[in-house]
This record gives structure tokens, sequence and C-alpha cells, in this order.
């Protein structure tokens, strides 16, 4: 038999027990073909020798936000300034550079946008920029600066005043609010909801912006070995970038500028009431998209996801919503983005449409709320295609994490926050809830899914590095989030092992993609990290090398001698 592609002379870890080492792999119309043995007699029309090289399964980002940090790769870069003058004067810069390209058109509407993103107000003695001298950089050009954690925002005069803000009997949005001083003026920092106002000025993206934000993404999502990933969020909202946002995805994916495979989830925004029989929606009105359409509609290039639904917001911002008191913040406890009443209407009418649900919860109230929605539509109407998930599972206390492995109930907490931002949430929570931030080895433990994230561009998706980090749990300081053991392994810490699977074989049950992907073996579609060495023993695994990373047996990167990447434009093939 003729194979398109054999890599020899690889350490090839398959996480199958049957087979978990191999030397060689075969594949053939984008699927795997073979190991070793199973290769006697075959040929092929490109064979590789990797000289020693590992192979793993491509990773998988369960968890991230790829339109959003695309579109933002042109923006102004904030998270390494230090202090609000090295900030101010970025800005100043921008604002100049701006200035020249265009001529003046006779208001802020008309005027290019100044963007900026990676905003921590940790980085400037927990201050955020000054709306007058933010006004003073930019006039009347509108500004909007991404705050780190995606739930807030910097804006300034000009800005609000196009969203009405300024407007006399002006109400903040359910779910958000624009903040005020002691005597009533815009700060210029929006939150949550809120950021709707801003976001609806930008709104629509064209498809052509998105594409080539999409385009941007992906071509560096496999440059850190990513194959596949979870969009979290699309088509309205704040989080959303247009309503024919699956169309550019579509197309994005027919011109060859989607390099790694997506698993869409609408926002709840998005759906609308339908109407079938009564005996399709169990005898109630349900919420969904026309046609029937629903999770798992698509291919193993592009598809449906669960329905994200937005509980609370953020840990860093305080308003993640919580049982106590954050630290150093009295009488603050963050809240729910709506009434419980609305969301258990709008995601059982969800539920009942067949749509599998995923939902933003980093506060324990909020994991409260979460934990019962899942657990009763679960009850009541069943399974649905793929599992339902916990976003984040940020602040969660032991019988949370019991509850929800109990009940199948996926969760995808960030790793990679404990490095940049470990340090900012262990002093938000406290000693006392310290170890219930973003646990591996519990859920684990407890018999529960983990899969692992970026949340990009909330934090970055070098994979290797998100590894470690569940590994050894060490912030910028040192410091071992959740505490070390008496043996001085973190309590909360996973086995190198435990790491790679969070980022392939439990991320695809999460995305309820097994049968497909996340692991190697023959009929599996042949989606590949090459590493320069072992995840397994490597002293630390950041270190490691991404030297190539295949997508349905094509080369999505690479740094090896004489293979060039490849178009990822359909040709046909079954992957």
């Amino acid at each position: 038999m003729n194979l398109d592609l054999i890599l020899r002379g690889a350490h090839i870890i398959t996480l199958e027990d049957e087979r978990p080492r191999a030397r060689s792999i075969g594949i053939l119309h984008g699927r795997i073909a073979g190991f070793d043995d199973e290769l006697a007699g075959c040929t092929a029309t490109r064979e590789i020798d990797l000289a020693g090289a590992t192979i793993v399964p491509g990773f998988i980002d369960a968890h991230c936000h790829t339109t959003w940090w695309g579109l933002g790769l042109e923006s102004v870069d904030l998270q390494h300034a230090r202090g609000l003058d090295e900030l101010y004067a970025l800005l100043e810069a921008e604002a100049a550079r701006l200035e020249e390209d265009e001529k003046p058109d006779g208001g802020a509407a008309g005027r290019a946008w100044l963007h900026g993103t990676g905003f921590n107000h940790e980085h400037h003695g927990g201050a955020f920029p000054d709306i007058a001298r933010l006004d003073a950089v930019t006039g009347d050009r509108p500004l909007y600066l991404r705050h780190v954690s995606g739930h807030q925002a910097i804006t300034n005069t000009a800005t609000l005043a196009l969203a009405g803000a300024l407007e006399p009997g002006f109400e903040d949005p359910v779910g958000g609010s624009v903040r005020r001083d002691g005597q009533g003026r815009p700060t210029g920092v929006v939150e949550e909801a809120a950021q709707g106002l801003v976001q609806d000025l930008l709104l629509p993206y064209s498809r052509a912006a998105i594409v080539d934000a999409l385009d941007a993404a992906t071509s560096r999502y496999a440059a850190e070995g990513i194959t596949s990933f979870t969009e979290a969020g699309i088509a309205a909202g704040w989080i959303g970038h247009s309503p024919l946002e699956v169309d550019a995805y579509q197309h994005a994916r027919s011109t060859g500028r989607l390099h790694a495979r997506a698993q869409l989830m609408p926002t709840l925004d998005a759906l609308h009431q339908i109407a079938a029989h009564a005996e399709d929606l169990h005898g109630s009105p349900g919420r969904g998209l026309d046609l029937g359409i629903r999770a798992g509609f698509g291919d193993a290039w592009l598809s449906l996801g669960p329905v994200k639904v937005f509980l609370d917001g953020s840990l860093l911002g305080t308003t993640a919503a919580v049982t106590e008191d954050f630290c150093g913040h009295p009488h603050t406890r963050g809240y729910l983005l709506d009434d419980e009443t609305a969301y258990r209407d709008a995601v059982t009418a969800v539920y009942r449409a067949g749509w599998p649900i995923a939902l933003h919860a980093i506060g324990d109230a909020a994991i409260d709320l979460a934990l019962d929605l899942i657990v009763t539509c679960q009850d009541a109407y069943g399974a649905n295609l793929l599992p339902n998930r916990i976003e984040h599972f940020g602040i969660a206390r032991p019988d949370q994490v019991d509850l929800a492995a109990r009940h199948g109930i996926a969760v995808t907490p960030q790793a990679a926050f404990i490095g940049p931002l470990g340090d900012q949430m262990a002093a938000l929570v406290g000693p006392d809830r310290e170890g219930w931030l973003y646990r591996g080895r519990s859920v684990v433990d407890a018999g529960g899914l983990l899969a692992g994230s970026s949340d990009l561009p909330v934090s970055d998706n070098n994979v290797r590095r998100g590894m470690q980090a569940w590994v050894d749990r060490r912030t910028s300081t040192g410091r071992v989030l959740g505490g070390a053991d008496d043996d001085g392994a973190p309590v909360e810490g996973l086995s190198p092992e435990e790491a790679l699977r969070a980022y392939t074989s439990w991320g695809a049950a999460a995305t309820g993609t097994a049968a497909e992907k996340g692991s190697l073996r023959i009929g599996k579609l042949a989606d590949l990290a090459v590493l320069s060495g072992s995840p397994l023993d490597a002293p630390d695994i950041a270190a490691l090398d991404v030297l190539a990373t295949l997508v349905g047996g094509r080369f999505t990167h690479s740094t090896l001698d004489g293979v060039p990447t490849e178009s990822t434009r359909p040709n046909g093939a079954a992957a």
C-alpha cells in the first residue's frame, strides 16, 4: 500500500493503552493508517526521518477567543507597560501615528479608533488610567483599551458620548456598569455587559476582517502545536463579532485560512425562541437556531459546540460571584450578570431544544448556580450530544468538585493563569480559599473531566507553558498556588502525563470529539505535534520547542529541514 506520509525515527506517545509507544506512524487520507510493524511493506509518497523528535497528539485548546485575539494583534500591546506614564506614552505614540494616517473629517464617529490590549491594573500599582489624561491624548478620537481579564475595558469621554453613557437618564445595562467617581462622573472604566455599549459602536465586523483575524490567529496556533480549539462565544453579546460569524469561519476554511479545527460556541443571545412539535421540545417552548441546527452540526474541521452563557464576571475585576468578600474589598462579592430566574428560564429552553450548555462561572456562588442548572436539566431531559461544561471553575469548593465529577460535567480551569496572574488571584481570595483556585489534582482524583485551555487573550496559548503550570503551579514570584504537601509537591499539581492529557485526550472528551482525536490510534485523525523532547520527562516542559504541527496529515507549521508548511484549503480528503 502506498501511504501519503510516513514519519520515522520518532519517539511517539500515543496515549493509548494498547500501544502506548511507537517509532513510526503512517498517514493516509488525513488519518492514521498504522504504526511500526503495521507499516511493513508500505511505501509512501513522502517519508520523513524525525531523528528522535517526540510526537504527541495535537494540542486542543478547549476555551479561547480566537477572533478577539486575532483582531487585537494590530492593537497597542499594553501588557509590558509598567506605570501609567509608560502606558500614556504608548498611547500618545499610537495617536500620533493615526493622526498622520488620516484626514480630519469632523467628529469622533468618523475617526479611526485607538485600540489597546492587555491592560492589567496590577502593573500600575492597582491604578487605572485617568480619563482626563486619556482625553488629552486622544481628543475626539474613540478609544478602547481591553483589560487582560476581558471583563473590563477603559475608554475616554468621546467614546462614552458616542455610546450614550453621558446622556441624562442613562442607566447601566443589566449585568454591567459604567464606573463613576464620587461626583457621578464616568471614570472611563466599563465592566462586564457595559462593554457592549462600546462594542456596539464597532459591530458588526466585516467577514473580511474576521477572516484576516482567524488567519493570523490560527497560524500562530499552529506554531504552538494546537490542532483544535473551542471558540468560547460567537455571534452575539459583548463577546461576539458579527451575526454572521459562522459564515466568516466557513469562508476562512474554504479559502485555506483556518489552520486548526474549530468548535464554535454560540452565545445565549444568539439563540431565539423556536417553534416545533411539542414532543420535540418536551412540551414547552425552546430556544435555538433555525432549521433545528444544534451542537455537533458541521464536520471534523468546523462544527457547533455548546451554548455559551456568562453567569458572572472576573476574579481580577472582583466581579466574579463569590460567597465571601474578596480580600481587601469589604462588602464586595461580585455579582451574577442576570437574575437567577431569567437564567433558569433561558438555559432550560436552550437545553430542551437539544443544546448542551457551557456556563461561565468563576466565583463559587456562580458555580453553585451552574451546577444546579446543569444537574436540573440533565435530570429532566437527559444528556445532549456533547458534554455540559463549566467554564473556568475558578474558585471551586471541595463539594463543588465532587458534584461536578458525579454528574459528568466537564470543567475548564486555566493553569495558564497561574504564572502571570496567580499572585493577584491569591491575594484576592486569601489563604483559606487559595486552594480552591483553578484546581487540577482534586478534579482528577474525584473522577472529573478536566480540559486544558488558555482563555486567550487573557493568558497566552503556549501549551507547553500551560502543561508546566499544571505540574508545578508556580506563580511569577515562585509561589506554589494552593500550597505544597510535606514532600514539597503542589497539592493541586498534575503529573506530566496528566498535564499532557489535559490538552489532548481529556480535551477531546470534554469537547465531545474523543472518537476522532486526542490520542493516536489507527483510524483517528492524523493531528500531531512534533516536539524537541518528551513532555513526560523534560525538566521543564515549557522549554521544549514545537518543531512541526500536522492537521489531517498536513503540515500547518514546520521548522523541519525541507518540510514546508502546507495549505489547509479543502481538497476532498476525509480530514
